[in-house]
């Protein structure tokens, strides 16, 4: 009978690359996103929550100013509108991931 060769221990893992798994891509897209390209692609999927986010942000601003200046009627009214403002855009936001979600689903 013939005797066998040294065994050379395999290495499971190599620690300075990502494990390879049959059938699974660690990222969706070949080439990492730039925080321009991200924010463009989430706007175009979901363009309310940028608008409400502008709307809450103009509404802040000029309530602020009406502050300032001393007029407390258009401050006080400025100030509720960016809560519904806020609403509008968290509402947006929940209706969108909800969209999404339901999109992925087969």
């Amino acid at each position: 009978m013939a005797t066998p060769g040294p065994v050379i221990p395999e290495v499971p893992f190599e620690p300075s690359k990502p494990p390879v798994i049959e059938g699974l891509s660690p990222t969706v897209y070949r080439d990492p996103e730039t925080f321009k390209e991200k924010f463009l692609r989430k706007t175009r999927e979901n363009p309310v929550v940028p608008i409400g986010c502008l709307a809450t942000v103009a509404a802040l601003t000029y309530g602020l100013y009406s502050f300032f200046r001393g007029d407390s009627r258009r401050s006080q009214l400025m100030m509720r509108t960016r809560i519904a403002a806020q609403g509008f855009m968290v509402t947006a936001l929940l209706l969108g991931l909800a969209v999404t979600a339901m999109k992925s689903r087969p």
